[in-house]
């Protein structure tokens, strides 16, 4: 089977691809490493691994090898409310036009699982479900790029969206600027934060299982496919405050404030079902204090450096 992953030395990329290569799999990955990482430096001694160089906005090469394969995950993005913000044309670019391409050059037989995200709920309402039904409402240029870009892709049969919860836990490209990752980082490195509308809930999911139920997605395919999924932890929508005292649990020095004054730029708020993918059979390996507490141990063995999208 071959496989193509744009963005595949990413955050989550780094963690999938070497699944996949386990598998197999013929993996090519293609990315523009924009952020310089040498996380897939370690692949190449795979013999079924192959890397591009290249940008998903080159609609030249996009053409000339996208029906190569019998499955595409578009990784490729710029993630996140604070990046996006600060680059909204590339973010566009990227993470809508080049998907918009990609559906409109691709053969009907080649399967596409994409992860979009639930932030396009934006904001809740309040101990109301958040289920694949319920109407979008994307409140940042992330949220409007990835829900376009779900909409282009769900217009073909051959293809599934995942509506990824807030995405935690170490990758061989570490991001300390997701939020799980960023309290962590914090309570051990500073042991001290200030939470801005700490009552804003989210929902989250350990990276390992997001890589998992891609290679679930393949596997069960001609079940899944035509289906948008919400793709987090049942029981981890959590509020600011409470992920805060989840981590202190394992970091007992660690000090959280809540300030009143200052608002968070990203004002996502509400609470999701992901009953949808538990009824395929999908079982989560992770929960968050499970998750969390590898983090802490891992964390600390970090060494200094950049470690952020922003």
């Amino acid at each position: 089977m071959k496989i193509l992953v744009t963005g595949g030395a990413g955050y989550l990329g780094s963690v999938l691809v070497p699944k996949l290569l386990k598998r197999n799999y013929e993996v090519t990955v293609l990315d523009n490493f924009l952020f310089k990482q040498k996380s897939v430096e370690n692949l190449k001694k795979f013999k079924n691994f192959n890397l591009i160089e290249g940008d998903v906005r080159d609609f030249n090469l996009l053409e000339k090898i996208a029906n190569n394969f019998d499955f595409i995950f578009p990784l490729a993005a710029l993630v996140g409310a604070p990046l996006c913000d600060k680059k909204p044309k590339e973010a566009k670019e990227i993470n809508e036009d080049s998907i918009n391409y990609l559906i409109n050059i691709l053969n009907d037989n080649v399967g596409l699982i994409i992860p979009t995200t639930n932030s396009g709920y934006g904001i809740g309402k309040k101990d109301v479900f958040c289920t694949e039904e319920s109407p979008l409402n994307p409140i940042s240029i992330y949220g409007s790029t990835k829900v376009n870009a779900e909409k282009f892709v769900m217009k073909r049969k051959n293809s599934i969206s995942l509506r990824l919860a807030t995405v935690f836990g170490m990758s061989p490209r570490m991001r300390i600027d997701l939020l799980v990752n960023y309290f962590v980082y914090i309570a051990l490195k500073e042991k001290k934060i200030e939470i801005f509308e700490s009552d804003f809930k989210r929902n989250y999911v350990h990276i390992d299982d997001v890589a998992e139920v891609f290679l679930f997605c393949i596997d069960n395919f001609n079940k899944l496919k035509s289906n948008i999924y919400n793709f987090g932890i049942e029981n981890a929508n959590l509020t600011k405050k409470e992920l805060a005292l989840k981590i202190k649990k394992y970091v007992p020095e660690f000090q959280f404030f809540k300030n009143e004054f200052t608002q968070d730029p990203d004002k996502r708020d509400y609470i999701v079902s992901n009953k949808k993918i538990l009824f395929t059979g999908f079982k989560f390996k992770w929960d968050i204090d499970t998750g969390i507490k590898d983090l802490v141990e891992k964390i600390k063995q970090l060494p200094e450096g950049n470690y952020t999208n922003i």
